[in-house]
């Protein structure tokens, strides 16, 4: 119980908060919400719209919060108090089965990582992000170049006129020589480069966004969402440059290492901004973080400090004009976070922020902070959330191996909402049998089995291991060892092989397998 108080102080001076509680106006991509098995599959997009939305959890309720809102929605800015979410102790960890070994500490993410610098203006209305990025880099094998991703500029934001303009490139100080071999690929020669040498990266953008789309770079109104919408460093260590083509779906190709960000963001007076990382005024400072995201508009915002075990500030803000209670959104969260804390390990973030806006079917993911759209209270918010470990604390390549993300994500979905039994039972198109483990390449010709093929037959596989209690023991082994890495299914499969002997054979039929 001590522990908590000088976090609590601390956030409370940090963060400008006075004695009270929450109402403030402040401000993802999943729904997994199932169809029965045997209907028809979901249609043509990599992820499904809601069947049924539903402000009840089927799961144990979370606890009552101490939270409650005020009539009036402060100024533009301006935050009530925090309070310590029930309960205030760590929640007791599940028992250890009998067969489930030990499980160790996660692993530290690499000492030599990189470190990111973002200073950005952003114009809500004309939807305009003008700044720089600086990026401190030491690739752990031999290169002559650097290559960023530039997301915004995947086919779904590009086809309502979204771009993002790369103004000027400097390696140590100097102009650059550069190329861009597609629309997403910003390829900088730096000349010879030996493992452990350092080179400092200057990128100078501007971000376009035009228009409304179903994904997470958009803007509806004043609402906008700002998902991976810096030049997004795609190194793998051991690996190489990650350079999988963007989706056309509702989906993800990326994958980046983790690395140290702090981002400076201004937005006009009037409007708010949830990110990822722990803010100081215009700053925010995400450390061990694979991607960044924002969400500006204006919110009725709720937080409090929730045990997953460790203390962590959560904040939830539902945009002007849409009708959700953030309160029901904290709730859910701070119940789903707490289990998952125990169930996977520690959640490995200081703050966890969660935007509902406009024009936003299920939600999309990013390293402690989540965007959903309305009426996203049930299965998308525990799937997202299932994301903080798989994806943003274990990494994957999204492009090369979806499954990894998506399938996991959807096995802690499943476990939260108790809905294991009709995961297992559901139809997969026979495009998709046993392929859950194919790269995205595949799946762009077939994205109307997407959902099916990837998310419920990843998830269906490992629920068919057996005893679910030893599933997540697996699993806690899987996030021990990877933390902060690039995981592959090799990795998985040797985790769960710890538990399960027989995994490698049980999870083949469904096409998750070492090699490929």
């Amino acid at each position: 119980m001590a522990g908590w108080v000088p976090i609590l102080s601390r956030r409370l001076v940090g963060w400008g908060l006075v004695v009270g509680l929450l109402a403030s106006a402040c401000s993802s991509i999943t729904d997994p919400g199932a169809a029965p098995a045997g209907s028809t599959p979901p249609a043509p997009t990599t992820r499904v719209e809601p069947q049924e939305v539903t402000t009840t959890i089927e799961a144990p309720p979370a606890p009552t919060s101490t939270s409650t809102t005020t009539g009036t929605v402060p100024a533009a800015g301006a935050r009530a108090s925090v309070v310590p979410y029930p309960p205030l102790e760590a929640p007791v960890p599940p028992a250890q089965p009998a067969a489930c070994p030990v499980v160790p500490a996660q692993a530290a993410p690499d000492p030599d990582r990189p470190v990111h610098m973002v200073d950005v203006d952003i114009d809500p209305l004309t939807g305009v992000v003008s700044g720089s990025l600086e990026t401190h880099f030491r690739p752990d094998l031999p290169t002559d170049r650097v290559i960023y991703r530039l997301w915004p500029n995947s086919p779904r934001p590009a086809a309502v006129g979204t771009a993002m303009i790369i103004d000027a490139v400097t390696v140590d100080g100097l102009p650059a020589v550069t190329s861009q071999p597609d629309t997403t690929t910003l390829l900088i020669e730096t000349g010879p480069l030996a493992a452990g040498d350092e080179v400092v990266l200057g990128v100078d953008f501007t971000l376009e966004v035009a228009g409304p789309i179903r994904g997470r770079v958009s803007r509806d109104g004043d609402a906008l969402r700002l998902g991976s919408f810096v030049p997004l460093l795609a190194w793998e260590p051991g690996v190489g440059w990650m350079t999988e083509p963007a989706t056309a779906g509702f989906a993800e190709a990326a994958g980046s290492t983790v690395a140290d960000w702090t981002l400076t963001m201004r937005v006009p007076e009037g409007y708010d901004v949830l990110a990822t990382g722990e803010r100081d005024g215009d700053t925010w400072r995400l450390p061990a973080g694979r991607d960044v995201a924002a969400s500006v508009g204006r919110f009725e915002m709720v937080e409090a400090i929730v045990a997953a075990p460790d203390p962590v500030l959560v904040t939830i803000g539902v945009h002007a004009g849409i009708s959700d209670s953030p309160a029901q959104y904290l709730d859910k969260a701070a119940a789903v976070l707490t289990d998952f804390g125990s169930r996977f390990g520690p959640y490995p973030f200081p703050t966890m922020t969660l935007a509902i806006t406009p024009g936003l079917s299920g939600g999309i993911e990013f390293p402690s902070h989540i965007q959903q759209g309305p009426g996203t209270i049930g299965r998308v918010t525990s799937h997202e959330i299932g994301h903080m470990w798989f994806y943003a604390l274990v990494g994957n390549n999204q492009g090369r191996e979806p499954v990894i993300d998506e399938g996991l994500a959807t096995y802690a979905e499943a476990r939260w909402e108790s809905t294991t039994a009709s995961v297992r039972g559901r139809s997969i198109p026979s495009v998709a049998a046993g392929r859950a483990g194919e790269p995205m390449t595949f799946w762009e010709t077939h994205l109307d089995s997407y959902y099916r093929g990837v998310y419920i037959q990843g998830a269906a596989g490992l629920i068919g291991l057996g005893d679910l209690e030893l599933v997540d023991c697996a699993l806690r082994h899987f996030v021990a060892a990877n933390a902060h890495r690039i995981a592959t299914q090799a990795d998985l499969i040797a985790s769960l092989g710890l538990v399960f002997p027989d995994a490698e054979a049980a999870l083949a039929p469904f096409g998750i397998i070492t090699t490929r």
